[in-house]
């Protein structure tokens, strides 16, 4: 996605200094051509099984980007009002929006089912029964489809893993097929699918399978009872391999264990991918603002900090750090950190990088996903720039805020 030409960093055919120069740092950018082709992916390897790509809002909902999805034919995946009015603006039709989430407020369900989306995606009895109140206001039969907790260990970060017992989401599978028996005996409550998602950063497709198989026996026994499933949906979750120490399942590898599971069924198979497709097609750019040596540690100081890219600091979370202009000086063992006033801001700890001096610039790599839509105004600190590459050309697709923007909201 980013190369060295003359020594110097490219992201398609425009240098980052160029980028820099025209809007300043910290900038985010991102690469058209490598965001379409994350997305294209999926759409080949499923081509044989008829599906749905809704693709996550949550890992970056930039209008722009998400105009490219919707003019691909990408459905979105939401988990709020918010995702909803974003998905809505940039032109992905109704029908092709799934909305998940433990906590819906009656607002956004209302507005939801006004706008009839594809389905509902319930987790809990008690959300149920308000899916019912509201449609009956509404008159109208809500789309729903229970999101099931299959009970499977995605193996990964536990504060991304979303399939077990233990956490927040979904109903219990050995408690789901008594949930659907009683939605399918509500008035207002039309029974569209069945939702599983394992988590993030998932590693392996094994996970999935033993995920699907669970979900097809409970499909089976729903049938059984006379309850048709018409999809089935297994969530996002495939890994970016971000630390470069083994290669992340493609797609393809996805495809090729659901593919015979599904060849004697009639469900549509719906995807919600987010991190794979966008991740690699970001980068942070960051300014060099000081150099300090504190004893025997060393720490190069930048222009960008956790508020506009939380990972680090939150998940512990490995990027790749790389110079914008390649040099020839030694490696040194240094902490990279932003100007916040929290120990915990920082991008990378004994890190081996180059020798870098003020003024020079930084890319961390891979920031395309739960980047900016996790980014905050902390330390009453303006949001990057978003920019968007096509060739040989940028565009601005967010601007730089500024300090009216800081206090726009207040009263």
């Amino acid at each position: 996605m980013v190369v060295y030409r003359r020594k110097k960093l490219f992201i398609e055919g425009v240098s980052v200094d160029r980028i820099a120069k025209r809007v300043g740092t910290p900038v985010y950018i991102y690469g058209r051509r490598q965001f379409l082709a994350g997305y294209r992916s999926y759409k080949k390897a499923f081509r044989k099984i008829p599906h749905l790509i809704c693709y996550a809002l949550k890992a970056n909902s930039n209008l722009a980007l998400l105009k490219l999805l919707a003019r691909e034919g990408s459905g979105a995946d939401i988990v709020s009002g918010g995702e909803l009015f974003r998905a809505l603006n940039a032109g992905i039709p109704p029908g092709k929006i799934v909305f998940a989430g433990v906590g819906k407020t009656a607002a956004e369900i209302e507005s939801a089912l006004a706008k009839k989306l594809l389905a509902l995606h319930v987790e809990s009895e008690q959300e149920l029964d308000l899916v019912d109140i509201i449609a009956a206001k509404l008159k109208l039969k809500a789309p729903v489809s229970l999101r099931v907790n299959p009970d499977v260990d995605p193996q990964t970060h536990p504060y991304i893993s979303t399939g077990l017992k233990k956490h927040k989401f979904g109903i219990p599978i050995e408690q789901s097929a008594e949930l659907y028996l009683k939605a399918a005996n509500m008035r207002n409550i039309r029974i569209e699918g069945m939702h599983i998602h394992l988590g993030s950063q998932i590693s392996g497709v094994a996970p999935f399978e033993d995920a699907v198989h669970k979900a097809l026996s409970l499909i089976d026994q729903l049938g059984a009872r006379g309850i048709e499933i018409h999809h089935l949906d297994i969530g996002g979750g495939l890994s970016v391999d971000y630390e470069k120490v083994q290669a992340r399942p493609e797609p393809s590898q996805l495809a090729s264990v659901i593919g015979p599971i599904w060849k004697s069924r009639k469900l549509l198979l719906i995807l919600e991918p987010g991190r794979s497709i966008v991740a690699p097609s970001g980068i942070l750019l960051t300014k060099v603002l000081f150099t300090k040596n504190n004893h025997d540690k060393h720490f190069v100081i930048v222009d960008a900090a956790m508020n506009d890219f939380i990972r680090p600091s939150l998940y512990g979370a490995f990027h790749p750090i790389i110079p914008a202009v390649q040099s020839n000086r030694p490696l040194i063992s240094a902490d990279v950190v932003g100007p916040v006033c929290e120990t915990g801001d920082f991008f990378a700890r004994d890190r081996q990088i180059p020798a870098c001096a003020s003024g020079e610039m930084l890319a961390i790599l891979h920031t395309g996903a739960y980047g900016f839509s996790m980014s905050s105004n902390y330390n009453s600190r303006k949001r990057p720039a978003e920019i968007l590459v096509d060739g040989t050309k940028f565009y601005t697709i967010r601007r730089r805020e500024t300090d009216e923007d800081l206090i726009r909201c207040e009263l």
